[in-house]
C-alpha cells in the first residue's frame, strides 16, 4: 500500500488477463461484486462503459451517509484493457463530482496475470467537504479487499 495525504493506492497481481479484468471493471452492474467497502448495492443503468465522459449511476448504502443514497459517476479515465477511473457526484449535485476519484490501472505481467493498482484520490475535494466527510472515507483495508473481490469476480466471468 502507498499512502500520502490525499490518496491511497493498493496493488496486487490477479491471475487473469488484463482484458478479462477490464471487462468486469467496465460493467457497472458488476461493481457490487468487488466493492470492499460494502456500500455499492446495484447499478441503475447497466450499459458497459466505453469511453471517458460517460456517466453511470450506482445505488449505495452506508449508515454514515444516512442509509440508502445514489451516486452519479463521471468516467474520467478510459484506456481499453489498461485504465479506467471515475469521479462520484452526490445526487444533489449530480453534474459536479465531489473531487474524489477511483482509478484502476492494469499492467500485464504475462499472458495470464495482471498487476492491478487501485487508487483512491481525494486531492480535489473541497476543504469544507473533506472535514465534513473525514477523508479518507474508505480505509486502505477496504481497497485491498476490493482487489481480492475483483480477483474472485474475474474468475466467475
Amino acid at each position: 500500500m502507498n499512502q500520502n495525504q490525499t490518496s491511497l493506492t493498493v496493488t496486487r497481481t490477479i491471475d487473469a488477463p488484463a482484458k478479462d479484468i477490464f471487462e468486469v471493471l467496465t460493467l457497472p452492474a458488476r461493481h457490487h461484486e468487488f466493492d470492499g467497502s460494502g456500500m455499492v448495492r446495484s447499478a441503475e443503468n447497466t450499459e458497459r462503459i466505453t469511453k471517458s465522459g460517460e456517466k453511470f449511476v450506482m445505488n449505495m448504502h452506508a449508515e454514515m451517509n444516512g442509509g440508502d443514497y445514489v451516486m452519479h459517476n463521471h468516467v474520467t479515465a478510459f484506456d481499453e484493457n489498461k485504465m479506467i477511473g471515475w469521479q462520484p457526484a452526490q445526487e444533489k449535485n449530480k453534474d459536479e463530482p465531489g473531487g474524489w476519484e477511483w482509478l484502476y490501472e492494469l499492467k500485464p505481467v504475462d499472458a495470464d496475470s495482471t498487476e492491478v493498482s487501485l487508487t483512491y484520490d481525494w486531492s480535489k475535494v473541497d476543504e469544507k467537504l473533506a472535514k465534513e466527510v473525514g477523508f479518507p472515507a474508505i480505509p486502505a483495508d477496504d481497497l485491498e479487499e476490493s482487489l481480492n473481490l475483483l480477483a474472485g469476480a474475474v474468475v466467475k466471468n
